[in-house]
């Protein structure tokens, strides 16, 4: 049995991109998890080390991201993906990388993309 734990909306002011100007300036990157995960032990304890803290979890994802500029959104999704396995209560998790000031010439909303990891 899995359960889905979700923290969405992570704003983090960071500086990748392939452009001198991405990594010069920085901008804005949004960051969506959902972990999958077992809370019943959580549940029945009342105990935050049967589960995954949320709040520490958050301050590794934003550490992770404003470390070491890459050039591409997949390599950020998988750095944030290997951060929250690390935590030994997730069993997979999905992450979504926004890029809502991605360099595009046209009118757009967003850039995002999804992944999902799992133990191996």
């Amino acid at each position: 049995m899995s359960d889905r734990l979700a923290v969405r909306g992570i704003e983090i002011h960071a500086h990748h991109g392939v452009f001198d100007f991405e990594r010069r300036d920085g901008q804005l990157f949004v960051i969506d998890l959902v972990l999958s995960l077992d809370t019943a032990s959580a549940a029945a304890s009342d105990d935050l080390g049967a589960t995954v803290d949320y709040g520490s979890l958050v301050t590794a994802v934003v550490a992770a991201v404003e470390k070491d500029p890459v050039d591409l959104i997949e390599t950020l999704a998988q750095r944030v993906a290997d951060v929250c396995l690390g935590y030994r209560q997730v069993e997979s998790v999905e992450v979504t990388v926004h890029k809502p000031h991605a360099p595009i010439e046209a009118t757009f909303s967003d850039v995002a993309l999804t992944i999902t990891r799992s133990r191996a």
